[in-house]
């Protein structure tokens, strides 16, 4: 991108850094409230800690594995995720955390212009990487019952669908079905983000077998507690998944992310599945207690709950003030707006239940 001599750029130039400056911006709006707070359960990360032998790894790692390289396409971390989903290191591609994955494979399957269809409310990079990539974005709002809409997908005849089950920032699952006549109604990439999966009673991996137009992306920022190190990962058929590591390129998973993530993935699932089981057991007695004091939280198969309230705003700033970290939404569509609670070590959740009741009384 070169000025010209009088200073000024393009026509062409002038409409890429419009677009960059949008880009800028929406990502700036979609950045959570980073304030310290003496309870933060505002990110869906693991608030157990992290895994040991991940730790150990990054403990014991030499010198070497900081000044070096590290490896290209992360190989030893295809190969411990092959493992832990049951499929073989040709359906695996790695990244940067999901962002990076989905970011990669919007790039990889969609040329300027192209579109991507996404639920709504849904993660809300989807349309910034459609942005960033070029693509127009097409939000299909829920169902009533917050299911992906078939019939929207169906007449937004999208390059890319995208699903996220379960979803965030609403924490259900869609339905098995409604995700299966999205799959088999679309002509394009079917991508389904599943960082939320392990929370949940199922999934989507066996679709993979019958539907080479799909992709699953899944990260170890959730329930493996590694989400300062960003790790993620795509599983896929093995044509479709050497297109989005060409788009992907090299270096994506630094040295120290790749040695943790091996050791959580081969030493650390006891550990995970245990903590895994916690939290599923505190967000239902969050929801519970949730509802005796007033509030209606919405279902959730995920690592969080989502709670309409009146003023999300006025809510998240009564939590901050006792040191209370959550996620507010304003004006999500067909829910209005909510607070997305993380969950975590009971004792967390008690202080934070605390609050809320006083604020609701």
């Amino acid at each position: 991108m070169k000025p010209s001599r009088s200073g000024d750029f393009g026509p062409a130039s002038r409409v890429a850094l419009d677009v960059a400056r949008d880009t800028y911006r929406s990502i700036s709006l979609y950045a959570p409230n980073r304030a310290p707070a003496a309870i933060d359960l505002s990110d869906n990360t693991n608030l157990w800690g992290v895994p040991p032998a991940a730790l150990r790894a990054i403990a014991d790692a030499a010198l070497s594995t900081v000044t070096r390289y590290p490896a290209l396409y992360a190989a030893d971390v295809k190969q411990a995720i092959a493992d832990y989903v049951g499929f073989t290191p040709d359906m695996v591609v790695t990244g940067c955390g999901s962002d990076d994955i989905l970011d990669s494979t919007i790039r990889a399957f969609g040329e300027a212009g192209d579109t991507v269809a996404y639920p709504d409310p849904s993660f809300a990079m989807i349309p910034i990487f459609a942005q960033m990539n070029g693509l127009v974005s097409i939000p299909i709002p829920l169902t009533s019952s917050n299911d992906a809409d078939v019939n929207g997908y169906v007449s937004a005849n999208a390059t890319i669908s995208y699903l996220c089950s379960p979803n965030n920032p609403t924490g259900a699952s869609f339905t098995r079905a409604a995700i299966e006549q999205v799959i088999s109604s679309v002509s394009g990439i079917v991508v389904i983000d599943e960082a939320y999966a392990e929370f949940a009673s199922w999934n989507c991996l066996d679709l993979l077998a019958r539907y080479p137009h799909v992709v699953i992306t899944r990260t170890l920022s959730k329930a493996f507690g590694l989400a300062g190190l960003r790790v993620g990962y795509a599983i896929g058929d093995p044509a479709v998944v050497a297109e989005i590591e060409k788009s992907r390129g090299p270096y994506k998973v630094n040295a120290l992310a790749q040695r943790a993530a091996v050791a959580a993935l081969t030493y650390d699932r006891t550990w995970v599945e245990e903590h895994v089981q916690e939290a599923v057991t505190n967000r239902d007695r969050l929801a519970r207690a949730l509802v005796a004091i007033g509030l209606a939280p919405m279902p959730s198969d995920s690592n969080f709950i989502l709670v309409p309230v009146n003023d999300a705003t006025e809510w998240d700033r009564r939590l901050r003030d006792h040191g209370i970290a959550v996620r507010p939404f304003n004006s999500l569509p067909n829910i209005g707006d909510a607070l997305r609670i993380s969950v975590g070590p009971w004792h967390m959740l008690e202080q934070c239940i605390d609050v809320l009741g006083s604020v609701a009384r």
